[in-house]
Formats: C-alpha cells, structure tokens, sequence
C-alpha cells in the first residue's frame, strides 16, 4: 500500500456513461492528472452488454475501452497518469485481454495490465437462489481489489461492476495509506467519487439552473479533484475548457441519484453527505470538506437480470390543426388492430410529446392546441414474432389514417428488441470476497 505522503492527489473524472463523449479528455490529461478515472456501468449499461455478449461470448464489456486506453497513451507511458475503469462490465476477462491484445499490436511495451475479476454472482447461483433463466448477476465490489492492482504496480485497471464512487476511492487509499476503518477519510474519498463519476454533470453539464451561462457546450470541461491526505479536496477543471465549476454546480451533483444524504450507502463506507461543506473559492474552483462516515453496509448490493420479453415501438407525427386528436387517433387504430389480430400484448405504453409526454401537461391552458404532436407507442409481448405482427399495420395510417401524417425517423424497421428485467439483492460480503481475485499483465 502507498504512505501518506506530502502532496495533492489528483484525479480526472473520465468519463459518466458508456457511450459518454471524450472532447473533454484530452484537456483533463493535458492539465496533468495522477489517475484518469472513467466509469462506463448503469444497471441500463449491463443489460446493453448482456445483449452484446448473447450474440458473442468474447463481448459484454464497452468497446469503447480501447479510445479510453489510446487517448491516454502518451501520459500512460510517461508515467504521468495511471488510469482505472469499470469498463469491464460483465466481461472484465475479455475485457483485459483485449487492452492486453490492443497494446501489444501497437508495440507498446513496459506497461502493466490488472484485470478485477470476481462480481459475477452465477457461480453462487444455487446459494442465492437466482432465477435459472438469468442471464447475469453481479455484486457492486469495492475500492479493495482496485487498490491491491495499483500496489502491484498496474498502470491499467480493467474491473467489472465496482461501484462508481469505489473507483475513485481506490487511488486515494493506495497512495494516502487510509485505512479500512477510517470512515471519515473514506467517506471524504467517497465523496469526491460521487462528485466526479458523472464527468461533465460537475462542471455544468445537465444543470437546472441557469445553464445558458456555462458556455455553448462546445469545449466540454470534465472534472478534476485536487485531494489532500486529510480527505480535503478541491473540485476544478482545465483551464479554457467549457462549463462551470460553483457551489451550485458541485451541490446539485453532490445530491444526484442519493436517497438518503445522511447514510449513503457505499461496499466501503457509509457516507454523510448531509455533514458536507462546500466552500466557493472562485475560478471554478469549490472546496469540498467535512465528509463523515459509518460502517460499511454487512452487504453487498447483487444486481440479477432476466429476459422479460420483446418489445416494438413507433413514433409519428401530427402538424396542426388537431394535432394532439389525430395522434391518439393513430394511436387508437393500433391498439385495435392488435386486439383484432388477436396480437398478445403483455403492457402498452404510449405517450404524446407537446402534450404531456415530460411527465405532466406541457400545453400552457386545455384550450389551446400544440402546433405539432409526436405520439409514441411501445408494446411488450412474450416472444419476437408477436412484437413484431402490429408493425405491420403501421402502413395504412399513411393513406388511410388521420391527415399529414409523419413517420419520424427511421425507428427500428420493424425489427422487436429485446426486453430485460433487472432486480436489486443483497449479497453476503464474504461469499462475494472469497471470489474475487486480481490478475497482472505484463506488456
């Protein structure tokens, strides 16, 4: 394990999603940054990877990963940064191996590749009574497995579902030496992970105040948290890059996707939000103190998923007059096809953008009328050939339904998708523990 020593950590916020834009990387490693640290996983990004690996074992992790690892090269092989990512996802082995593989065929040399394997739950199927049908499962691991890669020395940290926050708490421990038990520095290491997890969102990105003044979204600034070895850090970004990093920026993050601000639960610590202090020091630059923590939760947080059928979809569009009428008129007709072709539809969803499809009503009075409706219907059936049968009548609308129809873009082209259920377990720590292990390469 690193020694506390006499200086400032500082890690990059990489990356929010799979699928999350990278304009904002090279500024973050250009300002120098210790530890670029990307999280790709949503309980939504596992089930995409599920897909994935279904129709290809060596799948089911992001492949954006190998943009993330190139990016990052030049520091990389300076020594500069080290770089950590839950891009694994439900595949973390292959994952690995391709970072491996990718290295090697550009002749890269000298850099060490940790793979966190061990949060896949089907090994333990029978001790926890998972669904024969499921198609993952995955416990959210902690910072532990992270910091054992970085003391051996691995420059690329491959995991699979760690929690995000997690990621961000590894480095700090690895090089501050805190200990396992020092709930207020891993809580304040906690909270700097929440903060950065979602990149840009820090920064200004998503924010619901007044986001006009943060700049025209064209030069995207990703976070960097300037941490002490007290757990006092300072939340910035580089130089001439967009956004804005204030009190409320940081605040509204801090509060994002928390149930509980006094007890957010974490596999290392439980953390209090609520006791946070933030401090605007001006120049995008806010000081985070205060960070108090509990005992980690006895469980881990399981996550298992199972198939939950097919669905179909389809979106059209009404000018006005009558925009909103003739919609749910279209509308109407497919949901009375279906019944009449006797189409076994399990749940319908439909809904009319300009109207209230934004979770309440968007037309200012009743009286008056959207100048244009969207209406979108979504349909779920228990196998593809039934999701698929009512695309077929979406053709006379064109000549024989409401006037000025538009289909709006190119939708699935009939093809169903296939739906996955996901539920949330606890998991026994020490059953999950005693599986997870950490593998080297060498390149």
């Amino acid at each position: 394990m690193g020694q506390t020593r006499s200086m400032t950590v500082r890690i990059g916020g990489g990356q929010g999603f799979y699928g999350d834009g990278k304009a904002g990387l090279r500024p973050l490693l250009d300002a120098g940054v210790d530890f670029l640290v990307c999280e790709a996983l949503a309980e939504l990004t596992l089930a995409i990877l599920a897909k994935d690996r279904s129709r290809d074992e060596s799948l089911g992790w992001t492949r954006d990963l190998p943009l993330y690892v190139a990016t990052a090269l030049p520091e990389l092989l300076d020594g500069r940064t080290r770089f950590i990512t839950n891009a694994g996802g439900i595949n973390p082995v292959a994952a690995g191996r391709a970072v491996v593989d990718a290295l090697r065929a550009h002749g890269v040399t000298g850099l060490k590749v940790a793979t966190v394997v061990g949060d896949d739950l089907r090994p333990h199927a029978d001790s926890l009574d998972l669904p024969a049908d499921a198609v993952f499962a995955a416990a959210y691991l902690g910072a532990r497995p992270v910091v054992e890669a970085l003391d051996a020395g691995a420059d690329i940290v491959v995991t699979g579902r760690v929690a995000d926050a997690s990621l961000f708490l590894a480095p700090l421990v690895h090089t501050y030496g805190w200990a396992w038990d020092d709930w207020p520095l891993l809580a304040a290491g906690v909270t700097v992970g929440h903060l950065l997890e979602c990149s840009a969102q820090v920064t200004g990105g998503n924010y619901s105040g007044d986001w006009w003044a943060h700049g025209d979204f064209t030069e995207p600034g990703f976070p960097i948290a300037e941490v002490e070895a007290d757990g006092t850090a300072v939340i910035t970004k580089p130089a001439g890059t967009g956004g804005v990093v204030s009190f409320d920026t940081v605040r509204e993050q801090l509060m994002y996707e928390v149930h509980d601000p006094r007890a957010y639960l974490n596999p290392d610590v439980t953390a209090d939000f609520a006791a946070v202090q933030l401090e605007d020091l001006g120049g995008d630059r806010v000081r985070v103190t205060g960070a108090a923590g509990a005992p980690a939760p006895s469980t881990y947080k399981g996550l298992v998923c199972t198939p939950a059928g097919f669905s179909g979809e389809t979106k059209v569009a009404y000018p006005w007059p009558d925009a909103e009428a003739k919609a749910r008129a279209a509308v109407r007709y497919l949901r009375h096809r279906a019944e009449q072709l006797g189409v076994p539809v399990l749940e319908w969803h439909e809904e009319y953008f300009g109207v209230d499809a934004f979770g309440g009503p968007t037309v200012p009075e009743p009286a008056d009328e959207p100048p244009e409706v969207l209406a979108r219907l979504v349909w779920r059936c228990g196998t593809a050939e039934d999701a698929g049968t009512l695309h077929r009548e979406i053709g006379m609308l064109g000549l024989g339904g409401p006037p000025m129809v538009s289909p709006f873009g190119r939708g699935r082209d009939g093809r169903p998708s296939q739906l996955l259920s996901l539920d949330a377990l606890a998991v026994d720590r020490t059953m999950v523990d005693a599986s997870v292990r950490v593998v080297v390469d060498e390149v």
